[in-house]
């Protein structure tokens, strides 16, 4: 039978932890430069109200086995409330989907709130909350947006070469290193994990053939972000992707997100020491960035990823522990 998807955008009432760092608090819930939290209002107001097909509650599998955002079993609610920053871009959007086929709680912060209505449909608060806010004004960045958050993924970038996307300011430096900074300036010392999407390379940026990359600087900035999240005392993982493949998805619904393969590129290599040099699919770092939050031993630590044809771990958290385990070896 199909589920009626709807989408709401408030916090949770639940009192937070005392942030790590004062700052003003916000005087009302019920807003958000102009976008509606109501208890009685599903969605943004206005005529923005879009609806998606149901997603089947059934594991899909492809005639040739390729591993979807699917898992097998759709697992009981759970208790963690997962803040998705950088949720509609090409890493983001996979977590975001994947948390909610988990049924993992969300909360996205986003610069432009409708995108998630496009990209996830009307989903209800208990799965999917949203706040409009840029990680690269720390004025945007109230202690409330981080109320009942045990989890932080941070999968913000933009283009390491000059492009349209960096229009509006949106370079490397405002967003890999000030916007990574402002983000972990303002998190509550009270969360489980915060995990950061970085980049391989990032250590060796004056480097053949990584100084090419970082001609204007991309790897450079986002080892600033890297060292500001390890410096800050807060408990991290770093994920440090290859040339990212597969997606992004951005025309596409929670449907199609949910039925998207890594093709013949299943399988995982980690490693450890920015060795590692090749590619990685979009949905291998959503799902390592997923299962690196659950895993104890990945707290602190720093990590390279590639993916290669063969079969992979899929959604197998044992078989995810033990990659990371070879690669602390």
């Amino acid at each position: 039978m199909a589920t009626k998807l709807s989408l709401t955008f408030r916090f949770p009432v639940e009192k937070s932890p005392k942030p790590r760092k004062s700052k003003p608090a916000v005087p009302q819930l019920n807003c958000c430069n102009g976008y509606g939290f109501s208890k009685n209002n599903s969605g943004f107001r206005g005529q923005l109200s879009m609806k998606v097909n149901a997603v089947q509650d059934e594991a899909i599998q492809s005639s040739n086995s390729e591993t979807t955002l699917l898992s097998q079993t759709i697992p009981p609610s759970s208790s963690k409330l997962v803040l998705v920053v950088g949720a509609t871009g090409g890493v983001g959007q996979l977590v975001v989907a994947s948390l909610l086929n988990r049924n993992i709680k969300s909360r996205l912060l986003l610069r432009d709130p409708e995108k998630a209505i496009s990209l996830f449909g009307n989903q209800d608060e208990e799965k999917l909350q949203v706040v409009k806010g840029d990680t690269r004004n720390p004025a945007d960045l109230y202690p409330s947006i981080f109320e009942g958050v045990t989890h932080v993924i941070c999968c913000t970038g933009t283009t390491a070469f000059p492009s349209k996307r960096w229009d509006g300011d949106n370079t490397p430096e405002r967003v890999d290193w000030e916007g990574v900074r402002n983000l972990v300036s303002a998190l509550p010392s009270s969360l489980k994990r915060v995990v950061l999407v970085s980049s391989v390379g990032v250590t060796k940026f004056n480097e053949l053939p990584w100084s090419i990359m970082n001609l204007f600087g991309v790897l450079k900035y986002k080892k600033k972000g890297e060292d500001f999240l390890c410096e800050s005392g807060l408990p991290f993982t770093i994920i440090r992707a290859g040339r990212l493949t597969d997606g992004p998805y951005t025309s596409y619904d929670l449907n199609t997100l949910l039925k998207a393969t890594a093709g013949q590129r299943r399988a995982v290599v980690i490693g450890q020491g920015d060795n590692l040099v090749g590619e990685v699919s979009r949905l291998v770092v959503a799902e390592a960035c997923i299962q690196a939050m659950d895993i104890e031993f990945t707290e602190g630590k720093i990590y390279e990823i590639n993916s290669v044809e063969g079969e992979g771990p899929g959604t197998d958290p044992e078989k995810w522990e033990e990659l990371f385990k070879t690669a602390r070896a």
